[in-house]
């Protein structure tokens, strides 16, 4: 996979709910200076993680509907889906040993994607 997938209303479903196995959602704004710090672990994860964790993206600005769904207050918000479910969701920015440490539990186990 390698870099996150940017998702919109028109891809969300397709790309985070119905997507097989473990998928990140990065909920972010451009101007958002925690985000930004973010963007580096986030990409660093999406490729030390391909295989086991799929990587998304969503700005909330032009994704306001979406980002009201999924309750997402303040920004950055990662929310973590297995096999559609919301199972994790982390606020605000993290070191990448405690992101890690978030996801792992939930994580695909067999490489391919899928649970």
């Amino acid at each position: 996979m390698g870099k996150p997938i940017h998702v919109d209303s028109q891809n969300f479903a397709q790309e985070v709910l119905q997507a097989p196995g473990t998928v990140l959602t990065d909920f972010y704004a451009d101007w958002c200076g925690p985000c930004k710090a973010l963007e580096p672990v986030v990409e660093e994860l999406s490729t030390e993680l391909t295989g086991q964790l799929k990587v998304t993206k969503l700005d909330v600005d032009s994704e306001q509907q979406l980002s009201l769904k999924y309750g997402v207050q303040s920004i950055p918000t990662l929310i973590l889906f297995k096999n559609g479910q919301e199972v994790e969701r982390l606020i605000g920015f993290m070191p990448k040993g405690q992101l890690l440490a978030r996801i792992k539990p939930h994580l695909n186990s067999n490489g391919t994607g899928e649970a």
